[in-house]
């Protein structure tokens, strides 16, 4: 009787797999690139971070292309020269391995893009959201923003949670992402950040920003933050560590002044009555 349970067990669960794969196989090619490669390509509105993805099969063939999406890191260590163009002319941002994308889902991609190519004008051509001129109060919103004193629309995390930055926050920023301070230029400008921060496709912060996106109109008080400290350059992340230093030596002292109070009369108990002879 066990085994025949054990049996159906492993049928169920290897159908389950089975559904589950073909029903991902069978997701919507547009949809994912909304959500994943919109942040950093256009097709045919020119580059972001990424290059401008129209007719891209007549610059590489399906197999290259296939591979690169896949596993991008490892085609540009094998030195391929086209690779390393990219990278180049990306400023050195690496393209982030997608969460949960196949092989069949990357062909699907690929003939997706190809049809958006044919037409007059595909509806990722880009967004129109970075033609706003930037303000003095954009970038006092975006800092407030950055640093949490504003929560975001959506309650997602703020930056300096997990990002530095020069010159905000009195210990610094989180260490678990970049450092931001150059993040402007090195993401392509303002139509890049922008991009990037409508829709962050990291392996990171996508899981996160999904649930919790930034909201349109916090995008571009947050790229006048980025783009002020980048021309600003107030590179002082020395001090922020010269700080942390101090507020933990202080810290570590009050803890001790703290622990000798509560313990003070600990061994008074034994001491006293050892001194007045009291103990033979």
């Amino acid at each position: 009787m066990k085994k025949v349970f054990s049996i159906n067990t492993i049928i169920l669960v290897t159908l389950f797999i089975g559904v589950h794969s073909l029903l991902f196989s069978q997701s919507d090619p547009e949809e994912f690139f909304e959500k994943n490669c919109f942040s950093c390509h256009t097709i045919g509105g020119g580059r972001l971070t990424g290059p401008d993805l129209k007719d891209v099969e007549k610059r590489k063939d399906p197999a290259w292309l296939e591979k690169f999406i896949l596993t991008p890191q490892s085609v540009i260590n094998s030195g391929d020269v086209y690779a390393s163009k990219i990278l180049k002319e990306a400023r050195g941002v690496v393209m982030p391995k997608v969460a949960n994308l196949d092989p069949s889902m990357t062909r699907a991609l690929l003939k997706f893009i190809r049809e958006e190519s044919g037409k007059e004008k595909s509806r990722f051509a880009g967004s129109t959201l970075a033609d706003r001129p930037l303000t003095e109060e954009d970038y006092k919103i975006g800092n407030a923003l950055f640093i949490g004193t504003k929560r975001l629309k959506n309650k997602g995390p703020s930056c300096i949670s997990c990002h530095e930055i020069a010159g905000e926050g009195l210990l610094g920023g989180g260490l678990l992402g970049p450092d931001l301070t150059e993040a402007y230029g090195r993401l392509g400008g303002k139509t890049a950040v922008a991009a990037w921060l409508s829709n962050p496709s990291s392996e990171m912060m996508s899981p996160i920003y999904k649930k919790h996106p930034i909201d349109e109109e916090e995008v571009l008080p947050l790229v006048a933050l980025l783009k002020s400290k980048a021309e600003g350059k107030e590179m002082i992340s020395d001090a922020h560590d010269f700080n942390f230093m101090i507020f933990g030596f202080i810290g570590l002292a009050l803890c001790l002044v703290l622990f000798d109070l509560a313990w003070w009369n600990r061994l008074r108990a034994v001491r006293k009555p050892m001194v007045k002879g009291e103990l033979s």
